[in-house]
């Protein structure tokens, strides 16, 4: 979060439906690892990254045969099947597990749901809530550190691991071969996959010790633990400082042949591959559950983001409360979202609706295995036939984010206020850690837009107020950037170290008078030079790094960024004209005391400093009155500049001068 106190948040997008282009998360990430970044083509001659196909119409059905059975026993094994999906009354179906008593009666599907459900809330290891990963073998662990396509893909083979149940993604490669990942290892219709890993022969399984035997001396393989997943960086510290995913895989599975396999598995399947009706399928809205995958997609190929849905709880009349968590690219722990910031994700058009239905997004649902005559085919579980939606049928499909409008539970509009400036903060604390982040920009406005609309219908709060109100410094530093014309997008490796270097240029400006914020981005042959050059001139040139292309993207070869057209008014115009700093900005103390104090004779600064030069003499400076607003989170009418008279005036240096003689502290 932002080390300011967030105001009240805005509503979902119910009167925003044009307005809100899309939240997507703080930021995107990748469909798949890019040979150039992934030492699998070297390794094993993989001709990637596999991307999205078109729908299956016809055959979008109960499923398409894929690779036959009797490849299961071959040297690719990775696991052996020993229960199918629909099992009920199996011995092995009985038996208690992770998140299930014995003779629960549930199928294994419906406890992939009661185990994605049951995993705890926790705090992340960086910012916000994540969640622990329980395991079969009494290990409760921090999430892992993944991409947004990886939560999803990594949580449903490790639970079909686990279990033995039959599992694959399949993709056409670089070359145009069909391509299956499975539990019978890498392969074709034919055979071995180029020359990707003997899983069977080349890696070891512990699964035959008993819990005494791993409890005393769990098994590690020390190759496994060296490696990484590749595009992005790849640190999961959450165990320890500077650990690999490698490391991680290797402390939950004792079947090591589906730690290295699934490394290979998260590095080529991503977004564009869950969104491939033959790995998943198109779920109707009412049908929303737990363990489902929410898919955005604004492009045919190259990035998308993915939200596994960790949680949802029925509401009365029929109404549902959903909440997601999705991983990030550079790679964080999955974050926990709240029910309003998940709504505006099922609410945004990116998921399949109009205009981006053609790209595959939306609710999918995880296809399940099935042995078909002798073949492999991704099918779905009996009782959801109904739930399912042809991937031609763009009428309905395109519906669904106004279906969730309405189908997802509302609150009050001081609580969805509160969450819209919570969603706004959680963007800015992003952007302080990875300042290039073109998403985290977007999803920052986005709450904005939102922030907008509900201050004017519930607050009566023009745009100009909101800005005046909530904008800070460096929401105009770091400005919205048009996605596919602006190389920063490309660049995830920035730093808080960087973050730091910018915002200390972006206040150096403002000392003596209020200034336009430069933008960071890219200007004058695709550089960042006044940053560099401010980095050098404080003697911190070691931690300025020179742009990289840390992601494929259309932009990386332009000149100049291209801002988003911005609907905010002009820092120096939000600010009242003040600066950020200066001897004479802190003024304030001296206009505390009357009821309509101009700002005491220091202050000439901030939103209420008549002249410009500082930060200070907003607190407690305002021309209007508490008497009979407070409590009121809007601004005293008449009051100018606008003051206020709630429970987050003092945080945010805003509150009426005789607020606290009228409405106590």
């Amino acid at each position: 979060m932002s080390s300011g106190t967030s105001r009240g948040s805005n509503a979902l997008r119910p009167l925003l439906l044009g307005l809100i282009a899309a939240l997507v998360a703080l930021s995107g990430c990748s469909d798949s690892s890019s040979p150039e970044s992934s030492n699998a083509w070297d390794d094993y001659g993989i001709p990637g990254p596999f991307e999205l196909e078109g729908p299956t119409g016809k055959a979008d059905n109960a499923g398409i045969p894929s690779i036959g059975t009797q490849f299961d026993n071959s040297e690719t094994q990775v696991w052996a099947v020993t229960n199918q999906w629909e099992d009920r009354t199996t011995p092995s179906a009985k038996k208690a597990g992770i998140a299930w008593g014995e003779n629960s009666g549930l199928n294994w599907d419906e406890k992939y749901v009661a185990w994605v459900k049951s995993m705890k809330k926790i705090p992340a290891k960086t910012y916000g809530d994540s969640f622990e990963l329980t395991t079969p073998w009494g290990k409760v662990l921090p999430a892992p550190s993944l991409e947004c396509a990886e939560v999803a893909i990594f949580t449903r083979f490790t639970f079909a691991s686990w279990y033995g149940l039959p599992f694959y993604m399949t993709s056409t490669d670089g070359e145009g071969t069909r391509v299956y990942f499975g539990h019978f290892g890498a392969r074709t219709a034919t055979g071995r996959y180029k020359n990707t890993p003997l899983y069977k022969t080349q890696y070891k399984d512990y699964s035959n010790l008993s819990p005494a035997e791993y409890g005393a001396n769990w098994p590690k393989d020390e190759k496994l633990r060296a490696k990484i997943l590749h595009g992005g960086g790849d640190t999961s510290d959450v165990l320890v400082p500077g650990g690999t995913s490698g490391l991680y895989f290797d402390e939950i599975f004792l079947n090591k042949r589906v730690a290295h396999w699934g490394l290979l598995l998260l590095d080529y399947f991503g977004s564009a591959n869950l969104a491939n009706s033959r790995n998943t399928y198109n779920v109707k809205g009412e049908a929303l559950r737990t363990g489902d995958v929410l898919v955005e997609r604004w492009q045919a190929n190259g990035i998308g983001h993915t939200l596994l849905v960790k949680q949802v709880t029925e509401l009365e009349g029929g109404k549902k409360d959903a909440q997601l968590a999705s991983g990030s690219m550079p790679r964080r722990q999955p974050k926990w979202e709240g029910a309003i910031a998940s709504k505006q994700y099922f609410t945004n058009e990116y998921t399949g609706g109009e205009g981006y239905v053609q790209f595959g997004g939306g609710l999918k649902r995880w296809r399940v295995a099935k042995n078909w005559n002798g073949k492999w085919t991704n099918s779905w579980m009996k009782a959801d036939e109904a739930s399912w939606i042809n991937d031609t049928d763009t009428a309905k499909l395109k519906a669904r984010p106004a279906q969730f409008e309405t189908l997802l539970g509302e609150v009050p509009p001081e609580q969805m206020r509160d969450a819209y400036l919570a969603i706004i903060a959680d963007a800015r604390t992003h952007l302080s850690n990875y300042p290039a982040s073109c998403s985290a920009r977007e999803k920052r406005e986005n709450a904005f837009r939102s922030l907008y609309q509900l201050n004017e219908d519930k607050f009566g709060m023009t745009p100009a107020q909101t800005d005046a109100k909530y904008r800070k410094l460096e929401d105009y530093v770091f400005a919205e950037l048009v996605y596919d014309k602006s190389k920063t997008c490309c660049w995830n490796s920035t730093t808080s170290d960087m973050y730091a270097i910018i915002m200390d240029y972006e206040k150096s400006l403002q000392e003596s008078a209020c200034t336009a914020p430069v933008v960071f981005k890219s200007s004058a042959g695709g550089k960042y030079q006044a940053f560099a050059d401010y980095a050098k001139a404080t003697g911190r040139e070691a931690k300025w790094k020179a742009w990289t292309e840390d992601e494929p993207c259309a932009g990386k070869n332009v000149d100049a960024d291209t801002e988003s057209e911005h609907k905010w008014i002009p820092y120096c115009e939000a600010t009242g004209g003040g600066g950020t700093g200066g001897t004479g900005g802190t003024g304030g103390a001296a206009g505390a005391g009357g009821t309509s104090g101009s700002g005491g004779s220091g202050g000439s600064g901030g939103s209420s400093g008549s002249s410009g030069g500082g930060t200070g003499g907003s607190a407690g400076t305002g021309t209007g009155s508490c008497q009979g607003h407070c409590g009121s989170s809007s601004p005293v009418p008449g009051s100018n500049p606008q003051c206020y008279c709630d429970g987050y005036c003092t945080q945010n240096n805003d509150c009426c001068g005789d607020k606290t003689q009228v409405c106590g502290s």
